[in-house]
């Protein structure tokens, strides 16, 4: 099983390297390996193999998540960041241009894959944890219904170019004191299609396709979270010269919720009790992913304490089981108090005993909690 090198070793510079020292590095390596000038058997393959490299290290949010999760990690299911990789000539040619090298660029008429497209789409804290079906509503490219992406007036077909006789290169010999070079270029008149279009089609100007709003349902399943991406394949925009659709990404925004926090697959929830109810215990009501539910308060329950109800949390994204769901008891201690209130406190004090003892640390709150969420 082979093994992708490291990116920053491709190109022959330091983690550190800046995007000047990048793109200099792929300039002299990109000519070097090019196939219609390199000699050696693997040229191809070193040359699509540092265009890679350049790809991901010359974009700032590609190259901080490769340098945080290497190769593997972006790619995780559901998770991450898609590359997206792009014909290697065409980043070639977008790089140093038309400048006379002789290099092939017919290789630009071959299919190219769809650009793809993200959507934002913000659910409530429910329909995160329980999952759902989201109807969306998307306008995107996509191929002309009146010329079906020929580009041409309904009834009419496109003509092969007279400029380059339907090959999409034009070709012009430069005579120097060195010998003559033979300059090879994308046709101006078609765009190296190698084809006009006589009577543009009407609706899309000839370009083949155009803006077309969609409505897609999406099927959110249990237990997503922010920042969760949903893939739908091929529903990004339409490739060229018969090359495959994109894909659309949809982004999650989950809403906060009025009593839980997410830790996690584990939810938090606090509840609040009063010093007689942690002192003798009481029967309190608490809430929960399927409604409020009755819970036991055992007597001599301290500040911080916390109880788990195991299997009661968010359901596991893509596999079997839930997550716990926390209680963090708050006692609340009165800052008013009534004359009878007073009283009974008083007389508290008196049997409990007024002097106080200096205690080994204990645990705190924060310790607990990170304690319980195994963290």
């Amino acid at each position: 099983m082979s093994t992708k090198r490291d990116y920053y070793e491709v190109l022959g510079v330091d983690r550190t390297a800046s995007p000047e020292e990048i793109k200099r590095a792929y300039r002299k390596l990109a000519r070097q390996y090019h196939p219609d000038v390199s000699d050696a058997p693997d040229a191809e393959a070193r040359f699509k193999e540092i265009n890679e490299a350049y790809q991901v290290l010359s974009d700032p949010e590609k190259r901080a998540a490769y340098d945080r999760f290497g190769h593997a990690g972006p790619g995780a299911p559901g998770f991450g960041f898609d590359f997206g990789f792009r014909d290697p000539f065409e980043i070639f040619e977008e790089v140093f241009g038309d400048l006379g090298f002789g290099f092939r660029t017919g290789r630009r008429r071959g299919p190219r894959r769809g650009a793809d497209l993200r959507y934002d789409l913000t659910l409530s804290f429910e329909e995160a944890v329980f999952g759902c079906q989201k109807e969306i509503e998307i306008t995107r490219l996509d191929i002309c219904p009146a010329c079906q992406g020929s580009g041409a007036e309904p009834g009419t077909t496109p003509v092969r170019c007279s400029e380059c006789n339907g090959t999409g290169q034009v070709r012009r010999v430069q005579h120097s004191i060195l010998g003559s070079f033979v300059n090879v270029s994308t046709c101006p008149v078609c765009g190296g299609t190698g084809e006009t279009i006589p009577i543009p089609c009407r609706r899309c100007n000839g370009a083949g396709r155009t803006h077309i709003t969609r409505k897609l349902s999406v099927n959110i399943p249990a237990g997503v979270d922010t920042g969760t991406r949903i893939r739908l394949a091929g529903e990004g925009e339409p490739g060229e010269r018969g090359g495959p659709p994109g894909n659309l990404y949809v982004f999650l925004e989950v809403e906060p919720h009025p009593y839980f926090r997410r830790q996690g697959d584990d939810l938090v929830v606090e509840m609040g009790i009063n010093v007689a109810q942690a002192a003798l215990g009481a029967t309190v009501t608490i809430p929960t992913l399927e409604g409020e539910e009755q819970f036991e308060v055992p007597p001599g329950t301290q500040n911080g304490a916390i109880f788990r109800l195991r299997g009661r949390g968010v359901p596991h994204l893509q596999r079997n089981g839930r997550g716990d769901l926390l209680i963090l008891v708050q006692v609340e201690i009165p800052t008013r108090l009534t004359h009878e209130q007073r009283e009974l406190f008083q007389k508290l004090a008196v049997l409990l005993g007024g002097e106080s003892a200096v205690k080994v640390r204990q645990p705190t709150f924060l310790d607990r909690l990170r304690e319980a969420l195994g963290l």
